[in-house]
């Protein structure tokens, strides 16, 4: 019986509060029902090493610079490249550096062109398991979202093609001319989650999936009800 049912009805015998109890009990049902059929899943995806096999940062760098470029820029960054390597600095710092030395001064279309082309690359290293399951959420109708470090010229337009919204770093950018630095920083770790958090009102989703490859995404990975290191899911996170 619905609340229309009651309201409708000449047979009704019984006292005025008891009618309105079963009112108010059919209103909740029909909210719970409501609220049922409007709620999604929340999937959050890391990009590289999650959806890829590799890092994609490093290739895409390689793509967009000239050849002078790269070489001075590897010979100024050598100091920076070993200590990277040695464990003395992470990979963040080491991103950040790359990237001024990369893009610092280059016309911003410029490098939105090259990655779009670069896009249209990255499906060659996708990861089969993250291939099935972005199918599965899609097919449950599931709101999918890629968190990532990885850059906007390159993860945008990929993102785009398929349909998924998309959290990443992003160049920064003066009148059209790369900076070289990070619009707001560089997208991962605790970051990851608070920007999700900013994003999206978590209570909204049925249940937030998250899934992630290393220490980058841990926080990320504790936003979620089913969290999934190297593709197994955890019952706990340390």
């Amino acid at each position: 019986m619905t609340l229309a049912d009651i309201q409708r009805t000449k047979l009704w015998s019984g006292s005025p509060e008891a009618l309105q109890s079963m009112r108010d009990r059919v209103e909740c049902r029909e909210s719970a029902a409501a609220e049922n059929r409007t709620l999604t899943n929340l999937a959050l995806f890391d990009f590289d090493g999650t959806v890829t096999q590799a890092d994609t940062f490093r290739p895409f760098l390689r793509y967009s610079a000239s050849s002078t470029r790269l070489f001075w820029g590897t010979l100024l960054l050598a100091p920076m490249i070993a200590a990277y390597r040695a464990g003395v600095i992470g990979a963040p710092r080491m991103r950040a550096a790359a990237a001024l030395a990369c893009f610092r001064g280059r016309p911003l279309a410029e490098v939105e062109a090259q990655g779009r082309r670069y896009s249209e690359t990255l499906s060659d290293v996708m990861q089969e398991q993250a291939r099935e399951r972005l199918r599965w959420h899609e097919r449950n109708g599931d709101h999918i979202v890629v968190v990532s470090a990885s850059l906007a010229p390159y993860l945008k337009p990929w993102c785009d093609a398929r349909g998924f919204d998309r959290i990443c770093t992003e160049l920064a950018s003066t009148n059209g001319v790369l900076t070289g630095g990070y619009l707001g920083g560089d997208c991962t770790g605790p970051e990851k989650a608070r920007r999700v958090r900013a994003r999206f009102d978590l209570t909204k989703y049925r249940l937030v999936y998250a899934y992630g490859d290393s220490d980058e995404d841990r926080a990320l990975l504790r936003l979620a009800h089913k969290r999934y290191f190297r593709w197994r899911e955890l019952a706990e996170l340390a």
